[in-house]
């Protein structure tokens, strides 16, 4: 995509509208806040809307409306693979509009768009509360909930769209509403999984569970046992109670503490365990594991938040990115030999394959009770080629292409939306599968002119009306708390 030129005269007006800053090119602050998360994507803004409200995020769509071919992508955390959180037009970032309430009683969290996953864990930690929510504390909640969202607590809670209970949402008529299961129901359905397709989330309300201290950490294997490891993994998974999140990777081991020297840069196998049950309970369930001679048995009791950022230093920003993702039912032998040849050519130190555990709790929400097309997964895979050095770059892209198309026939046919590159519009309507008619027709109803298109985009669909009311942009101006 290549925008049209924002012109200083109408940088100043949208400077005279916002209440937080617009940084544009030889700005001090540009090179700071210009860059996404995956130094592969090189995009340069014309113009970056820093909102610090959601009244900055109605100004600043009123005046991209105003303009002629200017693509604007909308920013959480930044940390998009394909680069979806940048444009070569404007950018509306929503990393001010950070701030956190958590109601202890009602065990909920009021989350601003530009939040952190470690924002959320260490204002509901304080309350020993959590909610399932990524891997890594600098991806942006925004982002990763309107995806879908699994993490080290989905087993037992869900994804965390099964956790949103309303959202405050800019539209693209600049308009604004609160939608939850009984206020805009088709749209409080297409947010839980569609993307960013529909709006801009300026808070999330989330329900949150009693998550305190967890016994967590992984337990790693050579990786010529790769093929064994993963075949006992695979007939562990469906009797681990849902208290043991656990999900299998391929990597090198880190050379940095708290890892043993001797293994440093080691490629190896293993399972990455989070217990949130009762204090002592893990072992029972671990004592398979230990008995097959880990090369390293790190796991230990820690609070959940320290856990849930554990990878945070190790996958900082500045890395060259290139990741695929596929969901999977099951794992045949044919796809263990799959991942058994390609973890043996890890490219760099830093890429890694995991295989997210995504079945008890995901699987009691309804097929279609929300946009995430693939309840029957039991895996959702991640394959990253990631290193410091742009040199790299074709390499990295070259062994996860490969590894995913090797591997890709075995898989459910589409995979989770924020593991996803620029690979098309066949790849997003089998992402979303059955759902795609729908949130096509509801695309059309929010947004009929594809106002927001920087995403995996879902194209509106104006020959179907769905039924049921709709309020006009008047009334919404009125609808939110």
């Amino acid at each position: 995509m290549t925008s049209a030129a924002i012109s200083p005269t109408a940088v100043a007006e949208l400077r005279a509208a916002l209440r937080g800053p617009v940084v544009v090119p030889g700005d001090p602050t540009y090179d700071e806040v210009a860059p996404v998360h995956n130094a592969a994507i090189t995009t340069r803004p014309q113009a970056i809307a820093r909102c610090v409200d959601a009244a900055d995020v109605m100004a600043a769509v009123t005046f991209a409306r105003g303009l002629d071919g200017v693509d604007v992508a909308v920013r959480g955390g930044g940390h998009n693979g394909a680069g979806l959180g940048a444009s070569d037009g404007l950018v509306i970032d929503l990393g001010l509009i950070s701030g956190i309430r958590i109601d202890p009683a009602a065990r909920l969290a009021y989350v601003g768009g530009g939040a952190t996953v470690a924002d959320l864990d260490h204002a509901a930690g304080a309350f020993g509360l959590a909610t399932p929510a990524g891997i890594i504390g600098t991806t942006g909640i925004g982002g990763l909930t309107l995806g879908g969202g699994h993490g080290h607590l989905s087993r037992k809670y869900g994804l965390t769209i099964d956790n949103l209970v309303a959202a405050d949402v800019v539209l693209a008529d600049a308009s604004f509403l609160t939608t939850d299961a009984g206020r805009e129901p088709d749209l409080f359905w297409a947010l839980r999984g569609g993307g960013g397709n529909f709006g801009i989330v300026t808070e999330f309300v989330l329900r949150l569970h009693p998550v305190g201290v967890v016994a967590a950490g992984p337990t790693l294997y050579p990786i010529e046992r790769t093929e064994e490891i993963l075949q006992w993994y695979r007939e562990l998974l469906p009797i681990l109670p849902r208290e043991m999140g656990a999900f299998f990777a391929t990597m090198s081991v880190p050379p940095a503490d708290p890892f043993p020297a001797e293994l440093h840069l080691k490629k190896v196998c293993g399972v990455a365990w989070c217990w949130a049950g009762e204090s002592g309970g893990a072992d029972e369930h671990l004592a398979e594991a230990r008995a097959m001679n880990p090369l390293l048995d790190g796991v230990a009791e820690m609070p959940y938040p320290v856990w849930n950022s554990a990878f945070d230093a190790l996958y900082g920003p500045g890395d060259q990115w290139y990741w695929r993702g596929d969901f999977l039912r099951d794992i045949p032998d044919e796809a263990v030999a799959v991942h058994d040849e390609y973890s043996r050519r890890l490219p760099t130190w830093k890429s890694t394959m995991h295989l997210y555990s995504i079945d008890g709790a995901v699987h009691d929400v309804g097929p279609d009770e929300t946009a995430w097309a693939y309840r029957d997964a039991t895996y959702s895979e991640v394959i990253a080629g990631v290193d410091p050095d742009p040199v790299s770059l074709p390499a990295l892209r070259d062994w996860c292409v490969s590894y995913w198309e090797a591997q890709h026939p075995y898989s459910a046919g589409g995979g989770y939306v924020n593991f996803m590159m620029n690979e098309g519009q066949d790849r997003v309507r089998a992402t979303y599968g059955s759902h795609y008619d729908r949130l096509a027709v509801i695309k059309a109803m929010y947004d009929p002119n594809n106002f927001f298109h920087v995403n995996q985009n879902i194209e509106p669909d104006r020959s179907i009306t769905l039924p049921g009311p709709r309020v006009s942009a008047a009334q919404r101006q009125g609808a939110g708390r």
